[in-house]
Parts: C-alpha cells; sequence; structure tokens
C-alpha cells in the first residue's frame, strides 16, 4: 500500500505544471500574468494586430441564413465566459446545499458584508456620475474578483487565520450573486420573447432530468448549450444567466450513501485482490477489468454530478478561460491624454467605488451587525484583518471587467473604467496584503 506510481518520463514533466494547477493562488498568478500581456500587445508595435484578431468573425450558415456570427471577442465574452459563470453557479449551489451558505446564522455576516460591499461602491459612482451614458457603469465596481482576492491571501500563507479565507470565499460567491443579478436586470438588451420562453421551457426540462433521477452529464450538457444558451443569445438575455440557471439544475444528490460506498468499494476491492493475490499476471484479467466497471459505477454513484462538474471544470476556468478573457479585455492603451481621461467621473468613480466603497460597505456593514449583536465575527476574526479582507474585496479585475464590456460602447469610456478598475485593484490589494501581513498573531484553533 505504501508503494508508489512507477513515474514515466512524461510524468516527471507534467507534474510541475498539475501541482501548479492545484495551488489556490495559481489563479490569481495567471490571471496577473494575462493582464500584463494585454498591456503589452495593446501598447506595442503589435496593438493593431492584437485588435484586429479580436474582431474577427466566425459563425455557421442555414439555409443562407446566418447565425451566431460574431467577433472572437464576443465568442470570448458570450461563449467562454458561459463556462465561467456555469462554474459560479455550481459553486454557489454547492455552498446553499452544503457549504458556507448553508447555515443561516454562519451564512449572515458574509452577505451582510457582500451587501455593503455592493451597495457603497454603486452609490458613490452614482454620486460622481449622476446622469448621462456614465451612469450605466454603476455596476462596474459592485464587483470582487475571488480568484485574484483569495490569490493574495494564500500569499500570506499561515499568517491568517482560516477563518478569515472561509470568509473571504464566501463573500465572493454572495457577490458572484449579486453580479449575476445586475447583469440580468440591468445589462440585458432587448428581449426577444418567443427564444426567452423557449429557453425557460428547456431549463424546465433539465430541471424535470433531474427529478426523474437523470445523472448523465451529457444530457445536461447537450440540454444547455444546444438548448439553453442558444435561446438565451438570440432572446438578448445575457448568456452568463442561462448559464448560472442550468448549473442550478444540474443534481446535487449521490445515488448510495458514504457508508454504503465504502461498504461496496471493500468488497469489490478484495475481489479484484483475490483474482490474481501474487500478480503473477502482467495485465489485467477480464474478471478484474469487470471489478473496476463496478467500482467506477459505485464511484460515479456515490459522487453528486454538480461536483463532478465543478471539479473538471474548475481548473479549465482557472487556467484558460479566466486568462483568455484577461488578455481579450484587459488590453488598454496607456498613451492617452490624461486630461481626457478626467474629462468624465468614469475613472475616479471605479477607482473610489473599488478602494473606499467597497471598504465602507464590507467593514461598515459588519461593523453594525456586530455592534448590534445581530452577528459576530468567526472566531479568529477582528476588525484589523476585517479592513485588510476589505482591501482585498477592491480587487475587481475579471467581473469588473466584464460588467465594463456590457455598460459602455463607447471606447473612451471603456478605457477610463480599464484605468480606474486597474489602479483601485493594484491599490486594494497591496494595501490589504500590508494590513493582513501585519498581523502578529494567529489564533490557536486554526493551528
Amino acid at each position: 500500500m505504501n508503494e508508489k506510481y512507477e513515474l514515466k518520463p512524461i510524468d516527471k514533466i507534467a507534474q510541475p505544471f498539475q501541482r501548479f494547477i492545484q495551488q489556490e493562488k495559481s489563479g490569481g498568478l495567471l490571471l496577473g500574468i494575462s493582464v500584463i500581456i494585454a498591456l503589452l500587445l495593446a501598447n506595442s508595435p503589435l496593438r493593431e494586430g492584437y485588435h484586429h484578431i479580436l474582431e474577427q468573425t466566425f459563425g455557421f450558415t442555414w439555409n443562407g441564413t446566418g447565425f451566431f456570427n460574431f467577433s472572437i471577442h464576443h465568442w470570448i465574452n458570450d461563449g467562454l465566459m458561459a463556462v465561467f459563470f456555469f462554474v459560479v453557479g455550481l459553486e454557489l449551489k454547492r455552498e446553499i446545499i452544503g457549504g458556507e451558505l448553508s447555515n443561516p446564522r454562519k451564512a449572515m455576516l458574509p452577505i451582510v458584508a457582500a451587501v455593503g460591499g455592493m451597495v457603497m461602491p454603486a452609490l458613490i459612482f452614482m454620486l460622481l456620475n449622476p446622469s448621462g451614458e456614465m451612469h450605466k457603469g454603476w455596476g462596474i465596481p459592485m464587483a470582487t474578483d475571488i480568484a485574484f482576492a483569495l490569490g493574495v491571501l494564500y500569499l500570506l500563507g499561515k499568517k491568517i487565520p482560516l477563518s478569515l479565507k472561509v470568509f473571504l470565499t464566501a463573500l465572493a460567491i454572495v457577490d458572484d450573486l449579486g453580479a449575476v443579478l445586475v447583469i440580468a436586470f440591468f445589462y440585458t438588451s432587448d428581449i426577444e420573447l418567443t427564444y426567452l420562453v423557449g429557453g425557460l421551457l428547456l431549463l424546465f426540462l433539465m430541471y424535470l432530468g433531474n427529478k426523474l433521477g437523470i445523472r448523465s452529464v451529457y444530457f445536461y450538457a447537450f440540454i444547455g448549450i444546444c438548448g439553453v444558451w442558444s435561446c438565451f443569445v438570440i432572446s438578448g438575455v445575457h448568456a452568463t444567466i442561462a448559464a448560472v440557471l442550468a448549473a442550478f439544475t444540474i443534481p446535487a444528490d449521490v445515488k448510495i450513501k458514504e457508508t454504503v460506498f465504502i461498504s461496496v468499494i471493500s468488497n469489490y476491492l478484495e475481489r479484484f485482490k483475490n483474482i490474481d493475490p501474487t500478480e503473477h499476471t502482467p495485465t489485467l484479467t477480464n474478471d478484474q477489468l469487470h471489478v473496476l466497471e463496478k467500482i467506477n459505477v459505485a464511484t460515479l454513484a456515490a459522487t453528486p454530478p454538480l461536483q463532478r462538474l465543478e471539479h473538471a471544470l474548475h481548473p479549465v476556468v482557472t487556467i484558460v478561460i479566466i486568462p483568455i478573457f484577461a488578455i481579450a479585455n484587459a488590453g488598454v492603451d496607456l498613451n492617452i491624454d490624461f486630461t481626457s481621461l478626467f474629462n468624465t467621473n468614469i475613472a475616479i468613480g471605479v477607482a473610489l467605488g473599488l478602494v473606499v466603497g467597497k471598504v465602507l460597505g464590507v467593514v461598515g456593514f459588519t461593523a453594525v451587525f456586530v455592534k448590534l449583536k445581530i452577528a459576530k465575527l468567526p472566531d479568529g476574526m477582528n476588525f484589523r484583518n476585517l479592513l485588510g479582507l476589505g482591501f482585498l474585496a477592491s480587487i475587481g479585475f475579471t467581473m469588473s471587467l466584464f460588467i465594463t464590456s456590457l455598460a459602455f460602447r463607447h471606447p473612451e469610456y471603456q478605457a477610463q473604467a480599464k484605468i480606474g478598475i486597474f489602479a483601485a485593484s493594484i491599490l486594494g490589494g497591496i494595501i490589504g496584503y500590508l494590513i493582513l501581513n501585519k498581523n502578529p498573531k494567529k489564533p490557536k484553533n486554526d493551528e
């Protein structure tokens, strides 16, 4: 049992990459590298080629009529990001069913902090941009980038209590839900009701499949992508909403309980061992193959499809989708006239909304509920590290950039918003890191 797998040359090459992917901070690190790449491309002689590639369109034609003839940039934002939001939906459902959001008392404070961290940034932005097209950007500073924020938190290692990581994760998940609702209700274009109703009927079919006990991910993938996503895109409702709703229809239950699974697997393993106890045959016998097939069936029955999908898609989102999104959306030409940068209050509204609004909302709303004794801080947390967490919540990259693409069509306004996001996210990340890095003690219960 203590013997290790025999390492092949390819294993020695692949293992460092696998270890990197499995680290919590890898997503934030890759996102940061991608943002730098985008800025370099947008401010180099390659800028024209960079923008030209993103503007290329492709789709398909049926009976002379074109469908989904979108630019690469559009495909990234509405196609690849739909997978990102699907994973967000899976995480939300898991947390509501059996995670940090399943216990109302434990969930109250992260929910309050998240609501405060969305309301205050939006109010600050709207005070600075009360009317006109600029006003549409109020949703931009509401979002927290969970990958970046957790990446900074994990750089601190054991200097911070585990409860702080759990609190920030729960806060960011609620924040993601808020961003999804904002996109659904405020950043959706004209709606084609026929296709929307069709999409909702297909969603109901997925829900019905769940209740009937269908656990095949291919069933949900086919209806979700070919049906729900397509109908929502054509209807005008943003595709990310379809992805989150589809995620909530994925089964989260098991067919066999853990104790039964342990007993069944133990019996199968004993049978597997008895078929060839001396490992005399270099290959597996047919009987051993049948036993392994039964083990696989039992394992699938004991694993919720929701967690199976989340586990499979999370590395794809972290390593592939988010970096591609960042490269496509973070390219801002920094050769700008700073007088034109501030000819509107978009940049300052986004920056202050994130750095000031997030901190006031997260810390302020939490402090009020704690002082009123409606809720209490988790073990190991204090107001000092809550303040640091508030600054980390001001890191808004991914979701803020995404909402920017929905809020503004004018390139100048988009550039102003992106610069506000970059400035606030970098400043908030540094301040949050410095505050949390000065924590002198680590609570005993987290050691």
